[in-house]
C-alpha cells in the first residue's frame, strides 16, 4: 500500500482548496458567462507594460532564465530602498513560504499563527514536521497579545498574515511595536503582505524598516494581486542578508521562469495600472458595503480586494446556488466560518 510508504505528517494533511477555475465551470455547467471572485485575482488583467513585454519575449523562452533574477531584484531594490542581498524571489510567495519552513524548521519545533488565516501556514508547517499553534483571531484580527503567551523554547516561526486573508483586517503599527518589545530573539517573523498594495489605512506598520534594522523579520509580497500576473507565479521577499543567504541555499535553480522575471520588472513601472486597480477596488468595496448594509448583512471592512461577509445562511449552499449562476465565490466554511463566504 502507498499509504504505508507516505510520511505520517504528510498523511494527515488535508490539501488546500483553491478556488474553482473558470474553465472548469464551464465545462461542468455548458455555460459560458462566469465572474469569479474567488481567488482575489485583478478583474483588471495583468499590466499592459507587462503584457507587451510578454509579447516580445518569446522566441526566448528556449533559454533558461536567470537563476537569481538579478535584475528584478536590482528593480525591487531601487524600489524599496534595500539592498540586493536583501531580496529572494520565489515561484509565487507560496514557494517562499515553503522554503522558510525547510530553512528553519526542526523536526517537534513551533509555529504560530491567527486563526482563520491562510491555510499554507499550517500545511507548510506539517510537512516540515513542525507543530502549528493557531491563536483563534480577537475581532476577525490577528490577535499579536495572544500570539506572545503562546511563544516558549520551541517557538521557531510566527506567521502574521497583514492583511489577513480571509478576514481582511490588519495589525497596526502601534500594535507591531509593542509585539516587537516583547519578543525573545530566537525566533523569526514573517509578514505576509500579499495585499500591501491595497493598503489605505494610515496606521499600517511599516515593517520594512524592520529589515534594514536587521531584525529577524521576513516580508512576503507578490505580483499575483495588484499587478495581475498570478498566473506566472512570481513573489519576493524582504529580509536581512543572512536571512536571504540562508533560504538561497533551499531555493531550487530557476525557481522564477524568465517571462514572469520580464512581467513583473515592466509592471513595476506601471503606475498607471496600480492606479486603477486600486480605484476600482475601493469603489467596488463601496458598493458592496452599501448593498450589504441595505440586506442587513454583516461584513467585515477590507484592506484589500476581498470582502468577507456574513449570508446568514450555509455558505455551502449560496456558494453552489451561486455557481449554478456562472458566478464564483468561496465558501468560508473550510475555516470554520459556516455561514460567511469572500
Amino acid at each position: 500500500m502507498i499509504s504505508e510508504l507516505v510520511r505520517k505528517n504528510v498523511e494527515e494533511i488535508v490539501p488546500y482548496e483553491p478556488g474553482k477555475p473558470i474553465e472548469e465551470l464551464k465545462r461542468e455547467l455548458g455555460i459560458t458567462r462566469v465572474i469569479k471572485l474567488a481567488s482575489n485575482e485583478n478583474a483588471l488583467g495583468p499590466s499592459p507594460l507587462a503584457l507587451k513585454v510578454l509579447r516580445s519575449s518569446l522566441n526566448s523562452i528556449y533559454l533558461y532564465p536567470d537563476g537569481g533574477g538579478h535584475y528584478l531584484r536590482e528593480k525591487l531594490a531601487e524600489k524599496f530602498c534595500l539592498n540586493k542581498n536583501q531580496i529572494l524571489l520565489g515561484n509565487g510567495s507560496d514557494e517562499i513560504l515553503r522554503m522558510i519552513v525547510e530553512t528553519f524548521l526542526n523536526p517537534g519545533e513551533e509555529i504560530i499563527t491567527g486563526n482563520p488565516s491562510f491555510a499554507m501556514y499550517q500545511i507548510d508547517c506539517k510537512v516540515g514536521g513542525g507543530r502549528c499553534i493557531t491563536v483563534p483571531l480577537k475581532n476577525f484580527t490577528f490577535d499579536l497579545r495572544g500570539i506572545l503567551e503562546r511563544i516558549t523554547s520551541k517557538t521557531k516561526l510566527i506567521f502574521i498574515a497583514n492583511p489577513n486573508n480571509p478576514t481582511g483586517t490588519i495589525v497596526t503599527e502601534k500594535e507591531v511595536e509593542e509585539f516587537f518589545k516583547e519578543i525573545p530573539s530566537h525566533l523569526i517573523v514573517v509578514f505576509d503582505e500579499a495585499y500591501y498594495e491595497y493598503i489605505e489605512r494610515k496606521d499600517f506598520p511599516d515593517t520594512l524598516r524592520k529589515v534594514k534594522e536587521g531584525k529577524p523579520v521576513i516580508i512576503l509580497r507578490t505580483f499575483s494581486k495588484i499587478y495581475g500576473l498570478a498566473g506566472l507565479r512570481i513573489g519576493y521577499c524582504f529580509a536581512n542578508k543572512e536571512i536571504i543567504s540562508a533560504l538561497d541555499k533551499v531555493r531550487s535553480p530557476f525557481n522564477t521562469n524568465s517571462l514572469a522575471q520580464k512581467a513583473a520588472l515592466a509592471a513595476l513601472d506601471d503606475e498607471e495600472h496600480v492606479k486603477k486597480s486600486t480605484k476600482m477596488v475601493k469603489e467596488g468595496k463601496k458598493y458592496l458595503y452599501n448593498e450589504f448594509e441595505k440586506l442587513g448583512l454583516e461584513y467585515i471592512p477590507s484592506e484589500t480586494n476581498f470582502v468577507l461577509v456574513n449570508v446568514k445562511k450555509d455558505s455551502r449552499e449560496i456558494f453552489h446556488r451561486l455557481l449554478k449562476k456562472g458566478i464564483i465565490i468561496r465558501a468560508m466554511d473550510v475555516y470554520g466560518l459556516k455561514e460567511w463566504i469572500r
